[in-house]
Formats: structure tokens, C-alpha cells, sequence
């Protein structure tokens, strides 16, 4: 924040932004945790409780900053988020093996696409909480942690498209 104190107001802003973003990762974590605990697929268990682990690490890191803002009216530029995980390849999320069963993999793909409408929706408030805030630390977070979504969102995408029309043509639902 460059030493100047932020106004009642940026701080009020702040701090409900960080409310909001603390509540969007718990939610995430839990989804994450019930799709692990939901799919057949060993990768997807592994990927979803990974992906879990990280909404808790983005909840406490969110949660350090609002305690800081809290203390001393400011956020703390020490903290650190870290780097994203790579979740790339062709199938970045559950294993190739859940091709042979993908006309069963009907809680697979509804994961797959609420988890993307869930990572849209936060890369979205991220920016939106970016452009809000003076604070340049907060300003900095918000747009780290909308890139980490984007990331999230691309993997998904990428595993949804490689198996959405074999899904689609197994479930006969294909107008093809």
C-alpha cells in the first residue's frame, strides 16, 4: 500500500471482499472434497482432493490477509500464495481409463462442468475485487488468484472436451 493509510471506506470494501472470497473457497474446497469422495476415478479423486487442498490454502491465506487488515489496516505484502500446479496434459484430471466407461460417467461430467462454472465465477470476482481496491498488495492477490482460476478452468475445460463427445455418443444423446 506504498505507507499511505487506506480510507474507512477502501478498508470496509476490502474487508467484505475477503469475506466473500473466503466463503467462495470454502464452498470450493467442500465441492472438491464431495467429487473426490463422488468419482470412480482414482486421477480424479487424487486431482479433486488436490484441487481441494488448494481452495484451503487460498481460504487461509485469504483468512491471514483479512487478519492483517484487520490489525493493522493494511494487507501484508509477506505473505505468499505460491505457485499454481501445472493440471495439464490431454486428460488433466481423470485417468484415460475413464473412457471405457464414459457413458456411466454422468456425475464426471456434471463435476466437470459445475467445477468450470465455479472457477469462471471466482476468476470473475477476483478481477471485479482487483478493481475495486487501492491497497497495490490486495490489488496484486486478487489477480494472482484469478490467474490460479483461469488455470483451474483450462484444465477442466481441456478434460471436459476431450471426453464430451464420446459421453454424448455413448449416452445417445448425439444428434449425429
Amino acid at each position: 500500500s506504498g505507507g499511505k493509510l487506506m480510507t474507512i471506506e477502501s478498508l470496509k470494501v476490502l474487508k467484505q471482499g475477503l469475506i466473500q472470497a473466503m466463503q467462495a473457497e470454502r464452498e470450493g474446497q467442500y465441492f472438491y472434497l464431495m467429487a473426490a469422495g463422488s468419482t470412480e476415478d482414482p486421477k480424479g479423486k487424487d486431482v479433486f482432493r488436490r484441487l481441494a487442498a488448494e481452495e484451503l490454502d487460498h481460504f487461509n491465506y485469504l483468512k491471514r490477509q483479512y487478519d492483517s487488515i484487520v490489525e493493522t489496516g493494511a494487507a501484508n505484502a509477506g505473505l505468499s500464495l505460491g505457485a499454481p500446479p501445472s493440471l495439464d496434459g490431454k486428460s488433466p484430471i481423470f485417468s484415460d481409463s475413464i473412457k471405457s466407461r464414459i457413458g456411466e460417467a454422468h456425475f464426471e461430467m456434471t463435476a466437470l462442468s459445475l467445477a468450470m462454472q465455479l472457477e469462471l465465477d471466482a476468476e470473475k470476482f477476483y478481477k471485479e475485487q482487483a478493481g475495486k481496491v487501492d491497497d497495490q498488495t490486495a490489488k496484486s492477490f486478487y489477480l494472482k488468484l484469478a490467474e490460479w482460476e483461469v488455470g483451474h478452468y483450462r484444465a477442466l475445460l481441456a478434460q471436459s472436451e476431450m471426453l464430451k463427445e464420446d459421453y454424448w455418443s455413448q449416452g445417445g444423446f448425439a444428434p449425429f
